[in-house]
């Protein structure tokens, strides 16, 4: 049996994440007062070494840190993007031991069948193929014993690799990224939750041309249970040599998938891991996993559409009350400068009104290029602290841009984007959030900087920035 979750392989593995970062701080130490240059891309192996033999929730914590831009050097999210979410399974006494402690001793009998190994194993839980008994194919997602104490403990144990990463680049505050990182995986563990956001997915695709989401059986969850319908598909990367027209077809699918539930109603599935979805038979993409959702307040959202109308016409003003409204602060005008320039790249696509393949340049050099002269002069700065809203969103668009990429699809994303924002309308938004939430049982949005909150009007947060005025 896997013991990666128990008492003593928790202590394991805190050891071995432990002498890693012991190591990375002793390799600052003498960078910092001995003049020794720190191999970071040595160190950055040997620590995902480390991670990838614990797995559990660290491991998980690294994948998506991964993938949020600065969170780590350029040479940890190299090493980091390529850890495996698929851990040992659990065999099949410690599955009828936790299947009987949420069902019940009897839970066998709920099922017409019911697969003793698993289908697919990954840091939290994992999920075994059965049948109801009027046919249905299910998929029962099963949470490894002791999760809620494992989340805090490595989770402790992440920030103190912040910590010590912050110590040797100041050009980002993590505390925020941490705090946002640390409640997703917490709202992970908490199935029941899981299953309201798959009906507030239903409920927002049910018209959707194309998309597939899976519906849970409540009678047959828990908490730690969770068990829905089982939707068969291929994984996305098996159809990066199709056709053009067909890559075309799913990647329009996909951004519509993505990005509906955000304009329309200030919602965005957090974790654009290729594993999370599948495409059918006749092209219907199977959008899976539920846990890492992030509901936005209507004025994060007016945001990320001001910010792109501010780009669009050159338009500062606009631009520092976008920044207001996503919760950065104290901004001032190179800093302004600094960050439109990351925003062009991320926006880039969406301003050019022709078809053309996401990223245009053979490699990812450019975007390289981009990152690394944006965090430089970001620490030249003095840094910044990403607001707690920021983390997610610039991940997903990183992590769906990706997914395009792999497709080497070529659509006029311009005119997509347009079709999505064109009637925005903020009150019309917040009260469709409003009605969506409530009927899948999904909270409303708590979670929310100071600054986003603060309904500034242009002028206004012009004139409150730092250094504008000089």
């Amino acid at each position: 049996m896997n013991d990666d979750n128990s008492f003593t392989g928790r202590v394991r593995r805190y050891a071995q994440v432990s002498a890693a970062m012991g190591g990375l701080a002793a390799r600052l130490a003498g960078e910092r007062y001995l003049g020794w240059r720190l191999d970071r891309e040595r160190h950055a192996a040997d620590l995902k070494a480390a991670l990838g033999g614990i797995k559990g929730p660290l491991m998980k914590a690294a994948q998506l840190l991964a993938t949020i831009p600065d969170a780590l050097p350029r040479e940890y999210a190299h090493e980091f993007l390529e850890l495996q979410a698929n851990a040992p399974a659990m065999g099949w006494p410690f599955v009828r031991r936790r299947m009987a402690g949420e069902l019940g001793l009897s839970w066998q009998t709920k099922f017409k069948s019911f697969e003793k190994e698993a289908a697919h194993a990954a840091s939290l839980g994992q999920v075994h193929r059965a049948t109801a008994h009027d046919g249905t194919l299910l998929a029962v997602k099963l949470q490894y014993p002791d999760m809620d104490s494992a989340v805090e403990a490595d989770l402790a144990q992440l920030k103190l690799a912040m910590s010590v990463y912050e110590r040797y680049d100041r050009a980002v505050s993590t505390a925020e990224i941490h705090a946002e990182i640390a409640a997703r995986l917490r709202e992970e563990l908490d199935y029941e939750r899981e299953a309201a956001h798959m009906r507030l997915y239903g409920a927002i695709h049910k018209d959707e041309p194309g998309a597939a989401v899976p519906v849970p059986f409540a009678e047959l969850s828990t908490r730690r249970l969770l068990t829905m319908t089982w939707l068969e598909g291929r994984p996305i990367l098996e159809l990066a040599s199709a056709p053009l027209s067909r890559r075309n077809r799913i990647a329009l699918r996909m951004f519509r998938i993505w990005y509906v539930p955000f304009y329309y109603y200030g919602v965005i599935h957090g974790d654009p891991h290729l594993g999370n979805y599948t495409v059918a038979a006749d092209d219907t993409v199977n959008l899976l996993d539920f846990g890492c959702i992030r509901v936005f307040h209507p004025a994060f959202v007016k945001g990320v559409i001001d910010l792109y109308h501010a780009l669009e016409r050159g338009d500062r003003e606009l631009a520092v009350s976008a920044y207001e409204r996503w919760g950065f602060g104290n901004l001032s005008r190179e800093m302004i400068d600094v960050l439109n320039r990351w925003a062009l790249y991320v926006y880039g696509p969406l301003l050019d009104d022709r078809e053309r393949l996401i990223q245009e340049k053979a490699s990812g050099a450019y975007g390289a290029e981009v990152a690394e002269s944006v965090h430089r002069d970001i620490r030249r700065l003095g840094g910044v602290r990403p607001p707690r809203e920021f983390v997610f969103m610039d991940r997903a668009a990183i992590g769906l841009g990706s997914l395009f990429v792999h497709l080497k699809a070529e659509i006029n994303w311009h005119r997509v984007f347009h079709e999505l924002i064109e009637d925005f309308d903020e009150a019309e938004l917040e009260s469709r959030q409003r009605r969506a939430l409530e009927a899948a049982g999904v909270p409303l949005p708590q979670e929310q900087s100071a600054r986003t909150r603060r309904r500034l009007s242009p002028r206004r947060a012009l004139l409150g920035q730092r250094g504008l005025g000089r």
